[in-house]
């Protein structure tokens, strides 16, 4: 179907104002909420060599192998637009000469890129709220990230009540290969009745299975062995004691041994939280305990952390009917009557400006009528009116527009007075 060139691509969108609102709110709420926390802000490039996801998040998965946009630059050198956080915040901690043993605790806001089919709550070029803590190893630390998250999607609306916590633990290396045989082992016996990924899946990472989504494949991934039974005892110990924390903090959850996630450099606990009613895709934020040796790295580097998928948080928070975010108010209109009165009220709109009033007037030199139309289209709650006659006596009008109430104020009086009036002063 052929699309107008003024449109955004599909998966793609333009937000106005009404919609940056809420926007904000998303943001503004992990401002002030990840700080508490000891997290510190991170902004990454959007775009990274290639080998930085490469080396990350593993060639087996869905995101390397079908949804990266992925290009070559004029100097030859093959570059990615980022299509998550994690990578990125680790390849910029190496930089800096960050080493395991250490603890660094970053949060990060933005546009991430995968070319998926679009759907509701998932673009091609999407946005995510995250965090990482890095450096250090403990049940205790992975507790508190989830706990963490709980807090923000509380803040910004979504209460634990509307939501599902799923845990589960990946195990360490050493667990990887028995889990894997004993997974094999299973999907060989019903291979014919795979999927084409899931069949190239069991050669090349079986865990992967049990991550897919085809309904096809479900009943077969439902009666696979319990990956967390097949961990071995520091395995199972390590998740007993992340179980235990989120107790003692009477946070529910439920344990689901088919949750896996998507990337292969977790390590330990993984975890989501779902919201259902926003469709199939019901994840709205989810992470875990990872291990990843960056580009540049000698060792590699422990974390645990989250993402947020910020439309998804949107779509949740509309579905529960949460207050919408008020879109930036207009709170005064000048009307100027020449051009003499103009010059004026263009010194008086700095001064308000500078006393954090929101001002809008024309500069068109436009008829009184067409003033007061664009006063009401702006829902501007106050206009100052400003004529020849005004000038020559050194006053302005100020008019309430909700209640009509119209009063003459000093020119040099004007700023504080309606600053007053809005509770700015």
């Amino acid at each position: 179907m052929e699309t107008r060139s003024s449109e955004p691509l599909p998966g793609t969108s333009d937000l106005f104002a009404d919609e940056c609102a809420a926007w904000r709110l998303l943001e503004n709420a992990a401002h002030h909420l990840f700080p508490l926390y000891g997290y510190g802000e991170l902004r990454t490039p959007i775009f990274e060599r290639t080998e930085v996801f490469l080396h990350s998040i593993g060639d087996e998965t869905d995101i390397v192998q079908k949804e990266m946009y992925t290009f070559e630059d004029r100097g030859g050198r093959s570059l990615t637009l980022r299509p998550e956080g994690t990578a990125g915040v680790m390849r910029a901690l190496v930089n800096q000469g960050f080493s395991q043993g250490e603890e660094k605790r970053v949060y990060y806001l933005g546009p991430m890129f995968r070319g998926e089919r679009p759907a509701a709550g998932r673009k091609r070029q999407f946005h995510q709220v995250g965090t990482e803590c890095v450096g250090k190893i403990a049940p205790e630390i992975d507790v508190e990230t989830i706990a963490m998250l709980i807090a923000y999607l509380s803040a910004v609306g979504i209460g634990p009540s509307h939501t599902q916590l799923r845990i589960n633990s990946r195990g360490v290396a050493e667990d990887r290969i028995p889990v894997a045989e004993a997974l094999r082992e299973h999907f060989t016996n019903v291979t014919s009745s795979l999927c084409e990924d899931c069949q190239r899946r069991l050669t090349t990472n079986v865990w992967r299975i049990l991550d897919c989504k085809i309904e096809s494949c479900q009943p077969f991934i439902n009666a696979a062995p319990s990956t967390t039974e097949l961990l071995g005892q520091s395995s199972r110990d390590y998740f007993a004691e992340v179980c235990a924390g989120l107790d003692a903090l009477g946070i529910a959850y439920h344990v689901d041994p088919r949750l896996v996630r998507g990337l292969d450099y977790y390590a330990h606990t993984v975890f989501e939280i779902v919201f259902d009613g926003i469709g199939a895709q019901n994840s709205i934020a989810g992470g875990g305990r990872y291990q990843i040796l960056p580009p540049g790295a000698t060792t590699p580097v422990d974390g645990v952390g989250f993402a947020a998928g910020m439309e998804r948080l949107l779509l949740s928070r509309d579905q529960l009917g949460a207050a919408a975010s008020p879109a930036e108010q207009v709170d005064v209109y000048l009307v100027s009557m020449g051009k003499a009165a103009m010059r004026q009220n263009l010194c008086l709109a700095a001064q308000l400006r500078s006393r954090g009033v929101s001002v809008l007037m024309d500069l068109e030199g436009r008829g009184m009528r067409a003033q007061m139309r664009a006063a009401n289209k702006v829902n501007a709650p106050y206009t100052m009116i400003l004529g020849e006659s005004e000038l020559q006596q050194g006053v302005i009008l100020c008019k309430n527009m909700t209640t009509s109430e119209q009063v003459e104020l000093p020119i040099p009086e004007a700023p504080a007075n309606l600053a007053a009036r809005l509770g700015r002063s």
